[in-house]
């Protein structure tokens, strides 16, 4: 018998999703962390030792969504700490990870960071890492943040929507490149550049073919180049956020097999809809780069399959419901992002369900690899003595319909509205701690801030 004085928790299911099988397992949580893993079910443990069974549901690593725009300080109305990591939460997210726009000011000096964990402190939910950004003329900021615990860099290739985030340019980047040498840091690039468009064959704002001429993949292809040329230049880790276009996919792969620090993501959105079903007007799809054709995201998801996409995020980037231009349904002028933080991994399972991947693959693309990414491998992203205990609870054969109550993020407009999503989150556990309940959370937020440690 295993005294209760061992361990502060335990979890058990017959479906525990480890490193090396699913099986009949029992989670041993002390401080936190996960102490020890004992595979079946036949344990008996001390009175008064909280055990949680979980049956025949999954026991499954919390996802770890590198890829959210919080926007507090600055911009609270579009979203903030409380709301996004309750979002998360919800959906069986651990951790996720900050954008560094569009919050104001942008996390692209080592005081900006500061600002922005005074921000954050006591309102997470669940645990939360940060990107800073690169803009031209701060490489003198980004060692001394390095150095503060930031988890790596972004920049913008073209325009960011936001005037106080500058993108760069060649140039710009280069000088980026070399101050991050050596450092074993990454940069993520928006990978978009301006290009000549040519003669569009939709011209109605209201039309989504407009909005989807006006951003080709060929923005996406040359941008995808440049980075790939840079990160062979450099040998700086470099990382594809968003990508869209498929027809880059034969640069990637070239960059691969040239051994190159490479990695790549796509988005919930692009691998759900097609620009061929969305509505005029529908400005709510509205993101940068765009959703594109049925038959690009097949080629995207064959490049998941085959390695060469790493991972999958939410890029959940909300607005106020005015900036969507609802009313007008111009897609032009409409703000670009989706809402969707607390829905990835429902999304991600509905889709893949269809497609004969397993809840191994969900774990390998949203938990693994994003942790990964964001430096945070040592301590997220699977079930192993010694890693954080964030654990997801649920049911993968129970379906849900999106509607505006049950949605927790600030903002309410998103594209998944009145969608049916296959994968129900029963518990959420970070760190031991059980922050969300099947609808209930816990009273007090009981996230950290993540830093990641420079020699990680």
């Amino acid at each position: 018998m295993a005294s209760q004085v061992n361990f502060d928790k335990v979890v058990r299911g017959r479906r525990v999703v480890l490193p090396d099988e699913i099986c009949p397992a029992e989670i041993c949580i002390k401080d936190g962390v996960i102490a020890e893993i004992r595979k079946g079910n036949s344990s008996s443990f001390g009175a008064g030792l909280e055990v949680i069974d979980a049956g025949d549901l999954y026991v499954m690593p919390g996802v770890v969504d590198s890829h959210v725009h919080v926007n507090e300080p600055g911009r609270t109305e579009w979203e903030g700490y409380v709301t996004a990591t309750r979002a998360a939460a919800a959906g069986g997210i651990t951790t996720i990870v900050d954008m560094p726009l569009n919050s104001i000011p942008s996390t692209t000096t080592l005081d900006a960071f500061q600002t922005k964990m005074d921000t954050a402190r006591d309102k997470l939910y669940v645990d939360v890492a940060f990107w800073g950004g690169v803009v031209p003329g701060n490489e003198g900021e980004l060692r001394a943040m390095i150095a503060a615990g930031i988890s790596g860099f972004k920049c913008f290739l073209i325009h960011s929507g936001v005037d106080e985030f500058r993108h760069v340019t060649e140039p710009d980047l280069r000088t980026a490149m070399q101050a991050l040498q050596g450092t074993n840091s990454v940069l993520l690039f928006h990978a978009e550049v301006d290009q000549p468009i040519g003669t569009q064959t939709s011209t109605s704002p209201q039309v989504y073919q407009t909005f989807l001429q006006s951003r080709p993949k060929a923005m996406e292809n040359h941008a995808i180049q440049l980075v790939s040329d840079m990160c062979q230049q450099y040998g700086v880790r470099c990382h594809i956020v968003h990508l869209s276009s498929a027809e880059a996919l034969p640069i990637i792969r070239q960059a691969r097999q040239l051994g190159l620090p490479l990695t790549v993501e796509t988005c919930h959105h692009y691998l759900t809809f097609c620009a061929e079903d969305i509505p005029d007007r529908a400005t709510q799809f509205k993101c940068c780069p765009p959703i594109r054709e049925r038959t690009n995201q097949e080629h995207l998801w064959h490049a998941l399959e085959a390695g060469d996409i790493d991972m999958v995020v939410s890029d959940h980037s909300p607005c106020t419901a005015d900036l969507k231009l609802l009313d007008t349904g111009d897609f032009v002028a409409a703000w670009g992002g989706v809402a969707s933080v607390q829905f990835g991994l429902s999304l991600f399972w509905t889709n893949a369900a269809q497609r004969n991947l397993t809840v191994r693959d969900l774990v390998n693309w949203m938990c693994v690899a994003t942790s990964d990414l964001c430096g945070m491998g040592h301590r997220k992203g699977s079930l192993e003595v010694g890693k954080d205990a964030d654990l997801v609870i649920w049911d993968p054969d129970s379906t849900f319909t999106v509607t505006k109550d049950i949605i927790q993020h600030k903002n309410k407009v998103t594209p998944y509205l009145g969608k049916v999503l296959k994968g129900v989150v029963h518990r959420t556990l970070v760190r031991g701690n059980t922050v969300y309940n099947s609808g209930t959370f816990s009273s007090q937020p009981m996230g950290k801030m993540l830093l990641k440690p420079t020699t990680k």
